[in-house]
C-alpha cells in the first residue's frame, strides 16, 4: 500500500501539471479531468497518509 500511495501521488502532481498546461491551451475538457483526477488521487493519498500513517503502521 506505501509504493502504491507514491504512485498516486506523483499522479495527482502529474495532474495539477497537466491542468496548468489547460488553462495555457484553454482546453475545458482537459481541465475538468485533470481537476477531477488530482482531487480523486490527493484525497486517496492524504486519507492513507492520515489512517495509515508514514510509513504504515503494521
Amino acid at each position: 500500500m506505501n509504493l502504491l500511495m507514491v504512485i498516486f501521488g506523483l499522479v495527482a502532481i502529474l495532474s495539477v501539471v497537466g491542468t496548468v498546461q489547460a488553462f495555457k491551451e484553454r482546453n475545458v475538457l482537459s481541465i475538468v479531468f485533470n481537476l477531477g483526477a488530482a482531487v480523486v488521487f490527493g484525497a486517496f493519498t492524504v486519507a492513507t497518509l492520515v489512517f495509515q500513517g508514514f510509513p504504515p503502521g503494521l
